[in-house]
């Protein structure tokens, strides 16, 4: 008889055992995990949504709004890309798609001149009736106020270089946000063309659209609400 050999022997699977053990409790907790997937809207709010991109002075130096354009149609996202001189006769457009259901969910961008001219195209909108659920300004060159508001604005602009934050009308409704990039390499030419300045874009323009199942209601216009950014690109000498 060899009792601590049988003895021994036992022992010696214990860890074998353990191991096994560990394995099957880990591959259950993997099985039982949910899968995290990376948001992103769906066909049909992304179809309904429709983004406004309003290019700066001379057409010609705003095209990182292109590619951002590019990148959401990929998405299946439909968009515009115009000078922001445009920037009337798209409110109109819009307003028509708007009221007809063609477009529930709006959404504006603008790089310089394109930038300045967002306030004046959010208001036109919701003086007809028709709510912005977002808006994006990179590097706004002339003093702005906003006096109607999008559900959202965000502000991007160089503290130390031609950019401008946006002033907050007494009353106004809606979140506005000033985010200031100076030293981070960008410049006033290049803010639209940087990658993470449009990566940043693009997924506040998602987020938007998730969130666009609850639409924003229309904002009144304060009367005699005051056309700035309209008044100073025709005096104002161009800046790009």
């Amino acid at each position: 008889m060899r009792p601590n050999g049988r003895h021994t022997a036992g022992a010696s699977q214990l860890p074998a055992i353990r191991v096994w053990a560990m394995c099957l409790l880990l591959l259950s907790a993997v099985a039982m995990s949910p899968t995290t997937a990376k948001a992103a809207p769906s066909q049909a709010a992304a179809a309904t949504t429709h983004v406004y991109l309003l290019r700066g002075v001379l057409n010609i130096f705003s095209l990182g709004l292109d590619t951002i354009g590019s990148r959401l149609q990929a998405q299946g996202i439909p968009v515009t890309v115009a000078n922001f001189v445009s920037w009337s006769s798209l409110a109109d457009e819009a307003a028509t798609a708007y009221k007809a259901g063609r477009i529930k969910t709006i959404v504006l961008v603008g790089h310089s001149s394109g930038a300045t001219a967002l306030p004046d195209m959010i208001a036109k909108l919701n003086q007809l009736g028709v709510p912005v659920k977002l808006a994006i300004g990179l590097d706004s060159v002339f003093k702005t106020r906003l006096s109607t508001g999008a559900e959202r604005y965000i502000n991007i602009y160089i503290g130390d270089g031609p950019g401008e934050p946006v002033r907050a009308a007494a009353g106004l409704r809606g979140k506005l946000d000033n985010v200031d990039v100076r030293g981070t390499g960008v410049g006033h030419i290049s803010i639209d063309k940087n990658e993470a300045i449009q990566r940043r874009v693009i997924a506040e323009i998602d987020a938007a659209i998730m969130r666009s199942r609850a639409p924003a209601a229309p904002v009144a216009a304060e009367p005699g609400a005051p056309r700035s950014a309209r008044a100073a690109a025709a005096t104002a000498p161009p800046r790009n």
